[in-house]
Order: structure tokens, then C-alpha cells, then sequence
């Protein structure tokens, strides 16, 4: 690896590559990401075709919608059709509702999310460098010295795309201003403490037996369940939220847990899965940190400070949680990435 660019991008999440896309497009090309991961993609992450990471969004994410035109993905819309089940108390009969489709839909990317990182990593598969972490940055005159591992890197701007509260770990040289420090440290990470679960089958029973697959509750092991079938009507699966309360027991107890909680509301169809999974957001170094902190209300993104080249018009910071747009959600990182590429080539 050439060990000076002009350009250095620090995470594959959707928002760095959308940066280093908007820089290849306008022909700029002296620029490499980094991913500490053995993948790219951050926090969007598929397994058995079951989206386990950011899945969501809807028409008003323009940003989003305006990639996947031009990249040409198609998205179609959360399947819910059939009975929902709102379970609100332990000791109530759970309560049963049909959608009404006078409000914004949910849509899921068609083949997954995944889809979409790898559309955009094909398109920049020689600049990702994976298994590389960012240990330091440090202000050497004109440029900035990256220490990675046993590599050092120049750049003349870096942009950090890393959840905020991890890219404050990182040892800056000189030190971070203490409002850009704090501005780190107080910026929740989206996703760090969900739990996602996604189980296969072989057909959709709950829809043949009315259901739409939605449950949603905070008293019980899920607290939000989804149907989770793909485009085709092919793979059958559902999706959802684990209960945070279930962390700290053994993987065995939370899964019996929550398959003899579905069993209950959905029927014994549940116990004949194909595939389970789950994901432990908390438990990924590269998305979470040991201060976990759980946010029931919606969390502040886009800090102003965020605007700001730091070290001289060198170091930039971007990510989800940076945007003023939609943070937190698949469109803020859109929104973030294309703002970086933009503040790049105008220079400002």
C-alpha cells in the first residue's frame, strides 16, 4: 500500500463509502478507505438474507432513495398485511390490530441491505484496504501522520467516519478541543445497544394463518418482530428486536426464551426454523464501547461542530450520527457521506 494519498477515509460503513463514491465520480481518485472489520458495510450486515443491521426506510429519505435509483436497486415495501399483535402487559390479553396504509410506508432494499455496500464496494474494491485500524492521527506540518498497526500513513485531509464515541478513543495529535471532545463523547451510537434476532423457515405460516408477523411490546424476550420474507417470496423469515433485559443470560436461555415467546402468540410452527440468528450490537468493538448506554427517546444527531474541519482544515468527521438530516437512520449516512465528498472538492 502507497503509504501517502491525498485522501485518507477512515470506515467502509455506508457513509465513508458513499464519500470516497461522490470522489471517484468527480473524478478524484488519490483517496483509500481503511476498515478495521474483515468486511465492509459498518453497521448494515445480512446473514442468511436476513438483514441484522440497518433495515429501514421510507420516501421522505430522499438522499437514500436518490442512491439507489442511480445505482439501480430496486426496494419494496415491509410486508403487513394480516393481524399485529401489541402485547402491553404481562398480565393482559394481547391486543390485535390491522395497518392502515394512510401513512408513510417502510421499505427494505431488494436482496438486503447488503446489497447496496456491495454495489458500492465493487465500484471501489481498489481502494478498501480491510483489517487495517486507526490507532493515532497526528498534525505533521502540511499533512496528517496515520498510525495503523505497523503501517504509518500521510494525507493531506482524513475523514473519520467512525461512530463518534469510538473515533474519540483514538489518540489525536495535538489533543481534540474539549468541545469537539465532548461533542464525541456525548453522541450516541446508533445501534450499539440493539439486539436483533432473525429466524428462517420454510414457509410463511403466520401469514397463512392470518398474521402479518408483526409483534410489538416491551414486556416480553422481543420487543419488536417483523416479517421478514424477501422480494421474491422465496426465503421466509422473521426479524425483530431482543429485549435488552435478556443480554446477560446464556445464548441457549435467551433463545428458548424467545422461541417459546413466539410459539405462544404465532403457534408451535416457530420450533420448525431453518436458520436462527442473532446480533449483539454491544458486543461489536467496531460499532460499541464499554460506556453502553441505552436511549429510549430519540437521541440528538448532528452536532454543528460536525461542519468543522478540525486540525487546520485537515481532519473532517462524518457518519450517521454527524447528520442534521435524518441522523441515525441509512439516509443521515447518505446525507453525511455526500456532504463530506462536497465539503472535499469545494474545499471548504
Amino acid at each position: 500500500m502507497d503509504n501517502r494519498r491525498k485522501y485518507i477515509i477512515i470506515g467502509a460503513g455506508l457513509s465513508g463509502l458513499v464519500t470516497a463514491y461522490a470522489l471517484q465520480k468527480a473524478g478524484i481518485t488519490d483517496f483509500i478507505i481503511l476498515e478495521a472489520r474483515d468486511r465492509t458495510g459498518g453497521r448494515i450486515y445480512t446473514k442468511n438474507g436476513i438483514d441484522l443491521g440497518a433495515t429501514w426506510f421510507q420516501n421522505h429519505h430522499v438522499h437514500l432513495n436518490h442512491l439507489l435509483n442511480e445505482l439501480s436497486l430496486d426496494k419494496f415495501e415491509q410486508y403487513a398485511s394480516g393481524k399485529s399483535i401489541l402485547i402491553y402487559n404481562t398480565m393482559a390479553p394481547p391486543h390485535y390490530f390491522e395497518s392502515h396504509y394512510d401513512g408513510p410506508s417502510a421499505y427494505r432494499i431488494t436482496s438486503g441491505s447488503m446489497a447496496l455496500i456491495s454495489k458500492l464496494s465493487g465500484m471501489l474494491k481498489e481502494k478498501i484496504h480491510l483489517n487495517t485500524s486507526v490507532l493515532a492521527i497526528q498534525e505533521k506540518n502540511e499533512e496528517l501522520e496515520l498510525q495503523s498497526g505497523q503501517n504509518t500513513l500521510y494525507a493531506e485531509k482524513v475523514v473519520i467516519t467512525l461512530p463518534p464515541k469510538l473515533a474519540a478513543t483514538l489518540n489525536f495529535g495535538p489533543e481534540l478541543s474539549n468541545p469537539v471532545l465532548k461533542a464525541l463523547e456525548n453522541t450516541h451510537t446508533w445501534m450499539s445497544n440493539a439486539m436483533k434476532v432473525g429466524i428462517q423457515f420454510d414457509s410463511p405460516f403466520w401469514r397463512t394463518k392470518g398474521f402479518s408477523g408483526t409483534i410489538v411490546g416491551q414486556v416480553g424476550p422481543v420487543i419488536e418482530l417483523y416479517d421478514h420474507t424477501d422480494h421474491k417470496e422465496e426465503k421466509f423469515s422473521l426479524m425483530g428486536f431482543i429485549n435488552e433485559g435478556l443480554r446477560d443470560v446464556s445464548a441457549e436461555i435467551r433463545k428458548e426464551k424467545i422461541l417459546s415467546y413466539l410459539e405462544k402468540h404465532l403457534g408451535k410452527e416457530i420450533r420448525s426454523y431453518v436458520s436462527y440468528s442473532e446480533k449483539d450490537w454491544s458486543l461489536d468493538p467496531y460499532t460499541s464501547c464499554k460506556e453502553l448506554k441505552s436511549v429510549y427517546m430519540s437521541p440528538q444527531y448532528g452536532n454543528p461542530i460536525f461542519d468543522e474541519w478540525h486540525f487546520n482544515g485537515k481532519l473532517l468527521f462524518s457518519g450517521t450520527e454527524t447528520s442534521p438530516i435524518h441522523g441515525g437512520y441509512l439516509d443521515g449516512a447518505v446525507f453525511s457521506g455526500l456532504k463530506a465528498a462536497k465539503q472535499i472538492i469545494n474545499g471548504n
